[in-house]
């Protein structure tokens, strides 16, 4: 199971445990992952992804789902997040 947050790409990070003596041995960060449903207000619909808690934080500072997949540059996006994001873009194509 991959450990990547499926809105913003954040991936474990590698670095070192320091002792008091100064001897350094390999350690893993990992992202505080969590599986949310998140709603879409305009495909009317529940999602649900693995991700980070600060991009939920960052979720509910922008107005849900649908304004962080607004914002959010589809490079950086899982290929699930992705569909989302163009389904809903073509939902406010045909509507407006």
């Amino acid at each position: 199971m991959s450990r990547v947050c499926e809105l913003t790409g954040t991936k474990p990070m590698s670095g070192h445990n320091v002792s008091h003596s100064n001897v350094k041995t390999k350690r893993r960060f990992l992202p505080n992952l969590l599986d949310v449903r998140l709603h879409s207000e305009s495909l009317n619909q529940s999602y649900k992804l693995k991700i980070a808690a600060k991009a939920l934080r960052t979720v509910d500072k922008l107005g849900g789902l649908d304004g962080f997949l607004a914002k959010a540059k589809a490079a950086d996006l899982s290929v699930k997040a992705a569909k989302i994001k163009r389904d809903i873009e073509k939902k406010e194509t045909v509507s407006v």
